[in-house]
């Protein structure tokens, strides 16, 4: 059997393209690792002062919140279409499509919208990324790695043979060989 789940961190803003480089590798290795990926959606204008994500990554916090089964892929999503497909995701109409392809129902995801104008959810996405900087974030993506009582800081999307080395793991690339012979 091999060693127990160790807690990795992942601090992202949609808006940040390495960010999603970073997300989408820790997502295909955290069974292959044994790692317990905790997604931390942090607003990159509270690290960089300027950035136009606040309502997706509100959104995100909320999804969090309420449906933290659903974050990965509506993270996904948001990704794809800001990204992929050139599209808005600042404005609601976008958003809730993003929540819908990602497998939310309208009215969850509509729910989901409306919390992002509350205190309770500003509040959840302003603590979460105090807690980036504090780890010392001065951009995004940025992985904390919490392993054997240590936490360890890494800053970017290309530290991935640095992670598998902190947890004693095997760097396979950015596409594992196991998820190679599925796609």
């Amino acid at each position: 059997m091999g060693p127990l789940p160790r807690t990795l961190e992942l601090f992202y803003d949609v808006l940040s393209p390495y960010s999603w480089l970073c997300f989408e590798v820790l997502c295909r290795y955290q069974k292959i690792w044994n790692i317990k990926l905790q997604l931390q959606p942090t607003l990159i204008a509270g690290i960089m002062k300027d950035s136009g994500s606040v309502s997706a990554m509100r959104f995100l916090t909320a999804v969090k919140m309420e449906n933290p089964e659903m974050l990965e892929k509506v993270s996904r999503e948001l990704w794809m279409r800001v990204w992929s497909r050139d599209q808005d995701i600042s404005e609601p109409q976008s958003i809730l499509a993003a929540a819908e392809k990602a497998g939310l129902s309208a009215e969850q995801a509509q729910g989901l919208l409306e919390m992002i104008s509350t205190a309770e959810v500003k509040k959840k996405l302003r603590e979460v990324t105090e807690v980036a900087c504090k780890y010392g974030a001065f951009g995004l993506p940025v992985t904390v790695a919490h392993v054997d009582g240590q936490t360890h800081m890494l800053f970017g999307s290309d530290r991935m043979e640095l992670l598998a080395y902190l947890l004693g793991e095997k760097w396979m690339g950015p596409v594992p060989p196991t998820l190679n012979a599925r796609l």
